[in-house]
């Protein structure tokens, strides 16, 4: 195959490749919708298509972040954002973690054991953005 270089053809196979990425997300979601309503929601997550679902839903958030990035002001310090993000990831972690551990019936260890995971979970994300935005502050 040969390399596009038409501008015209390039933006159309994009957004040819985003109807389909649409119509495949679609399918994806009515499959696992049918197992949930057959199976419940331990036979959707037992499918394999679940994994490529959350995979897929991940890799397109990162891949939305770094546009996202790119298209912000370069005015803003990558450091206060870095700051501001991990003070709200650490508020949402601490508070769900006590809510968690305040809740009848579940072990106090569970609600630091959540807390921590919603942390690292929101950690990993704003270290990617901060790392995008120092880049482009720097270029």
């Amino acid at each position: 195959m040969k390399k596009i270089k038409d501008e015209r053809l390039k933006l159309k196979n994009l957004k040819d490749i985003r109807v389909l990425f649409l119509i495949q997300t679609i399918g994806i979601v009515g499959i696992l919708g049918y197992d949930f309503v057959t199976k419940g929601i331990n036979g959707m997550t037992d499918n394999p298509l679940w994994f490529v679902f959350m995979v897929t839903a991940i890799v397109s958030a990162y891949l939305s972040m770094g546009i996202s990035v790119d298209h912000e002001s370069s005015d803003k310090s990558p450091k206060k954002g870095l700051a501001v993000s991990l003070a709200v990831t650490v508020f949402i972690a601490i508070v769900i973690g006590i809510l968690t551990s305040l809740s009848e019936g579940i072990p106090a260890i569970n609600g630091v054991l959540v807390g921590a995971i919603i942390f690292v979970c929101g950690f990993v994300p704003c270290i990617y953005v901060y790392r995008l935005r120092k880049k482009t502050n720097e270029s």
